[in-house]
């Protein structure tokens, strides 16, 4: 059993035990996010006693059910607009960052030797490259030996914010792109071999020679998978990396952005990766039940001081501190109940 499957069997586990008891604080959505929110939430419930029921069931899921007021917060890794907030009477922030990799099975060639870019990928993706030793490949990989197989794009068949941020990545990188497909949590591939979920695709690309997939970084590290470096928006080859997910998140402009919602991928800066997401999480304005949003919000408080250790461990990356200080001012400023902020610092 590989490690990131250990996590996600703990994970489930976690689940299971604390919806079987009392369960303080409910949450639904986001996939990408469960095995570090699942951690997070056994120690906590060590620490404090108070559990946390997370249903990781995609991030439409979770801004269905939040919508629908089943759960304490819904988390997606594609934000809302601020016009969905408002209308919504919903308050977004972000929790932790992460970053999508492509994966080859390509003989010969082996994890981060091969290099590719956004218009490339979007090219393969749609069908106007298919073959690895494409002169445009060749172009970038000069030194490297490319066989004359055919390409096999993997996607994902299911709804993800994984496919956001994917297809927000090539919209960016090619104008046909952008306008035949376009960046969504899920879109119509024009070719290529569906599968479902971060497993299915990583299964599927594993399994077929000359494949491409894209799949969340834990899982490509955990699992040795083949994985490309990218030409980020600086024109710098970069690996992916706890370093370049943070670098993208850092030279994001998260101060004079309405409702956080920011896009990380195709950032600024030399050591960006470009296909970078944070996973956010939703909760009412004003909500009916502040005690159980009053409750998750000291759970997330925790986590920014805590928790970064435990999420460096499953590779995902702790939001910079000047961020976390403005969230936290965005949750005294427009979480309320009665008028009064439902956290405080104190």
């Amino acid at each position: 059993m590989t490690m990131i499957k250990r996590i996600l069997v703990a994970a489930a586990a976690v689940g299971m035990s604390l919806s079987a008891g009392a369960v303080d604080i409910s949450g639904a959505g986001a996939t990408f996010p469960y095995p570090i929110y699942a951690k997070w939430a056994d120690a906590y419930k060590k620490l404090t006693g108070v559990g946390l029921n997370y249903q990781s069931i995609g991030s439409g899921g979770g801004i269905k059910q939040i919508k629908a007021k089943t759960v304490t917060f819904g988390a997606s890794d594609m934000p809302l607009k601020p016009e969905d907030l408002k209308e919504a009477g919903l308050v977004q922030f972000p929790v932790i960052i992460g970053g999508v990799v492509p994966v080859v099975n390509i003989k010969g060639v082996a994890p981060g030797q091969l290099q590719l870019d956004g218009a490339t990928i979007a090219a393969i993706y749609l069908g106007d490259i298919a073959k690895w030793d494409d002169p445009a490949i060749k172009k970038l990989n000069p030194k490297l030996a490319l066989p004359s197989t055919a390409i096999a794009p993997v996607y994902r068949s299911d709804g993800s914010g994984t496919n956001f941020l994917f297809s927000d990545y090539l919209s960016k990188g090619s104008a046909k792109f952008k306008s035949t497909i376009g960046a969504n949590s899920s879109v119509q591939w024009p070719t290529g071999i569906g599968a479902k979920g971060n497993e299915g695709v990583a299964n599927m690309t594993t399994q077929t020679d000359g494949a491409i997939g894209y799949v969340e970084y834990a899982y490509a590290k955990q699992n040795k998978m083949a994985y490309a470096q990218l030409t980020n928006k600086a024109g710098k080859a970069v690996e992916p990396s706890t370093e370049s997910f943070q670098a993208a998140a850092a030279n994001a402009d998260w101060t004079h952005t309405e409702g956080y919602y920011l896009i990380l991928t195709d950032q600024e800066g030399a050591k960006s990766w470009p296909i970078t997401g944070a996973s956010f999480i939703l909760v009412y304005k004003e909500p009916s039940d502040a005690a159980a949003v009053g409750q998750a919000l000291k759970f997330f408080a925790w986590a920014y001081k805590e928790g970064g250790a435990m999420a460096a461990e499953l590779d995902y990356v702790p939001l910079p501190a000047p961020l976390i200080a403005q969230v936290k001012a965005t949750w005294t400023s427009s979480i309320l109940s009665g008028g009064h902020p439902i956290w405080s610092a104190k």
